[in-house]
Formats: structure tokens, sequence, C-alpha cells
């Protein structure tokens, strides 16, 4: 079944190609298309564009199909197009010409901007839900471990004191950064397009700010032809901010990895989260951070794998913007697979002990030498040089203890501080707004 279907027939190899992946990516959708549908057709009765009657019938039908797609009972037969499709035909089987007349006042072109839009709200409030337990744990991470140093290096080169409680935790504030880009991301998908068609408007006498409040929004796209070009940019905006959340978890498996390393030692993981080989009894290997940073590397492409398909496009609908879900539905699972993963990791990390004891990090207390004298009243050049002439000549002793107290350091973390950021950037989502709204259009 085709919604755009005028009785003729189209050559089995086009209809394969141009179907593409949709029949398998839209049981993804199929819970929200039916959502839609029902602000919609609430939306028809009260422009008297469809009668209570029909309505009282549509209504428990389409709440069925719901409660099925929820379950994950809903599947796109064969022959079919699209969930969009699938919908109309079951509505039609059930009750005839009724189910045929929920698609006044629509388009395809709009029916998926607005699928996208709302699948993407709830995968936003998930990936900030699991954000927010990895950040969390990191957080948990680094208060448990602040008195632990650790060496602080640039250019791979050992530089000077650093602590678990300050690695932990820049990874949780890096995450607050992140959700800055996501909670921008999630302004720009909850707009609701619903009502555009496609791209052109309606001659029907449509309400669009009732399906805006029906559906949870916070506005609307309001101009016809703009809220088509906002397909493919609203995913590459999520993209991005999916991308800057890899990053993070990106660099932190890398330094897990490197950190396992027997020539660091810093850390390890229960045997029982690790892998080992063939033919080498005594290598555990931390796979679990290694495929955590490829797949957050891959993630990273996204915005850009996007933007090459919609770069060159004018105004208006084009079936190039199919491809986006091909990209778009399966990195939103992968994201929330990392995150997930990366928690379970870093949960699970144990921290050696003592490291800064080693005789092989003692330079890296030369820059407490110097401040030690400089406080003393030595000028800061002077107690520069004077450091470094005896470490060449090998009689530089390290301090036996170090000091920082400044905002942001060894001994002053400022967890509570870079807890209250995150709340503030989490507050700022509706999602109660949009919960409450699908919640009471579906019961």
């Amino acid at each position: 079944m085709k919604l755009w279907d005028k009785g003729g027939n189209t050559n089995k190899k086009i209809e394969e190609f141009t179907t593409g992946k949709d029949r398998e990516l839209d049981t993804d959708l199929a819970a929200w298309d039916i959502a839609g549908t029902i602000a919609h057709i609430t939306m028809l009765k009260k422009t008297e564009l469809l009668s209570q009657s029909d309505y009282d019938q549509l209504i428990p039908e389409l709440k069925t199909l719901y409660k099925r797609a929820v379950k994950g009972e809903f599947i796109i037969e064969e022959g079919v197009e699209d969930i969009h499709s699938q919908v109309e035909m079951l509505l039609t089987q059930k009750l005839g010409d009724i189910g045929k007349k929920v698609h006044s006042g629509r388009s395809r072109n709009d029916q998926v901007l607005l699928d996208l839009r709302l699948y993407t709200r709830e995968e936003i409030k998930n990936i900030t839900t699991l954000t927010k337990t990895f950040f969390n744990t990191l957080q948990q991470k680094s208060e448990k471990h602040k008195d632990d140093l650790l060496p602080g290096y640039t250019h791979l080169q050992v530089a000077m004191p650093s602590s678990f409680g300050l690695w932990f935790g820049a990874y949780a504030e890096s995450l607050t950064d992140d959700m800055h880009l996501l909670y921008a991301a999630w302004t720009t998908a909850n707009q609701n397009p619903l009502g555009t068609a496609a791209g052109y408007g309606s001659s029907f006498p449509l309400d669009r700010e009732l399906t805006t409040k029906l559906l949870g929004f916070d506005e609307m796209s309001y101009n016809v032809i703009y809220a088509q070009m906002g397909r493919g940019k609203t995913e590459r905006n999520v993209a991005m901010a999916i991308a800057s959340i890899a990053s993070t978890i990106s660099k932190f498996a890398m330094d897990a990895c490197l950190y396992m390393s027997q020539n660091f030692a810093f850390i390890s993981l229960p045997d029982e989260l690790t892998t080992g080989s063939s033919i080498m009894p005594h290598k555990k290997n931390p796979d679990i951070f290694e495929l955590l940073r490829a797949k957050c590397n891959r993630l990273q492409a996204l915005p850009q794998d996007i933007m090459m398909i919609t770069s060159n496009l004018p105004s208006g609908y084009f079936r190039d913007l199919q491809l986006i879900k091909e990209l778009y539905i399966p990195a939103l699972k992968e994201i929330k697979s990392c995150i997930e993963i990366a928690e379970f990791g870093a949960k699970n990390i144990i921290v050696t002990k003592d490291i800064m004891k080693n005789p092989a990090y003692k330079y890296a207390f030369s820059v407490e030498e110097v401040n030690n004298r400089v406080i003393k009243g030595v000028p800061f050049r002077e107690a520069y040089r004077e450091v470094g002439k005896e470490i060449e000549k090998g009689e530089f002793k390290a301090p036996s203890n170090i000091s920082h107290t400044h905002h942001g350091s060894i001994g002053n973390l400022c967890n509570k501080e870079i807890s209250k950021k995150m709340d503030n950037i989490l507050n700022q989502f509706s999602f109660n707004k949009m919960e409450k709204a699908i919640n009471s259009l579906i019961t």
C-alpha cells in the first residue's frame, strides 16, 4: 500500500530502491506516528473537518495501535511502503472509509517531520537521563579518589601532580558542556511542524496551535516552507550534540586504555570486564574502552554525514532526506549504548594507590618546589633556574606534600559547583510538559 497510489503500477526495482529501509526503520517511529494522528484528528474534529461519530470510532482503534507499538508488537507488512501507510491501512481495514479520513490536511512530508521530532524529543530525554547517571558516577568516583594522586602529562611527558579526583571530575564537567549543546538541539526539535503539509500549507482551516498544545511542543515551526527546511537541520543539530558527548566518552576511553597499560598501571578493571588473548595467557584487554573509543569516533562523523546529504538541496522536499533516517535512528541507539557502557566501565574502574611514590615521578613535583621558593621570596625566574640546575645535577628533592587550594584544583575540586551547573542545564528541558501532554493524548 502507498498513500500516493492512484491505481497505476510501479516498477518493482524502483519500488524497492525508493522504499529503502523505511519499513525497517519506521517501526521506531510507529508510536509517534500514531500519537501524531490522534492529535491531528482531534484538531480535525474541533475544526469540523471530522464528525464526532467518526472521531469516536477512530480514537479507540488508534489507542489500541499505540499500545501495540509501545510494546514493540507493531509491524509494517510486506508491500506496505511506510509507517503512515500501515496505520491508515489498518484503520481502513477495521473502519472502512472512516479510516481514509485521517490524512485530510496532512502530507507524508509533515507526518515524517512530526514523527522524527516526537521521536527525537523522547530520545533526547533518554540520552539526558543516561548522561546524568554517567555524570553522577564520575562525580562519586571523583570524591572517592580525591586524595589519590597520579601524574599529569603534557606532550605525554610527566608534567605536574594530578589526582583521580581531578581526572574523573574533568569528564563530569565536560558532560555539562555537552548538555548545553543537547539543550540547543532540544529547542530546535521541540517545535511543531504538523499542519505544514507538503511545505506550502493547506486550504483547510487547520488549528496548528491546538496540535502544538496537544503534543506538548513549546512552540511551532511557523513558516510552512521553513518547517520542511528543518528536515535534516534538526537531525544535524542533534547529531552535533551526540558528537559532543561521543567526544567526551572517546577521550575518557582513550585515557582508560592508556592508564590500563602495564607501562602506566594507573587503573585496572575486574577480570570479568576484560577479554583475553588466544595465545598470550597473561592478557587482560580493555576491549570495553577500545570499542567505546571506536564507536564514539564514528559518531563524531555523523554531523558531517548528514550535512553532505543536505548541503546542496534547495528549499522544498526531496527524497534525499529519506536517507538521513538510515544514519540518524541507529546513531541515537548507539550513543545511548555508549553512555550506558561508559558509565558501567567508569563505575568499575579500580584505582592504583600511591602511584606518585614511584621515583619515576619525582620531577612532577618540580613546579611545587619552584612555587615554595617563590612563596619564601625568591623571584619566580630565579627559583625556576635554581630548581632546573638541581634537576640537571641529580640533586633535586621532591617536596613531601602539595597544597593546591584554588577553585578546580587538586585540593578544591568544586564538585558541588559542577553538579549545580549540570542541574541548571537539565532544569531547562521541558520533559515534564512533553510527557504530560503525550500521556493525556493516548490515555
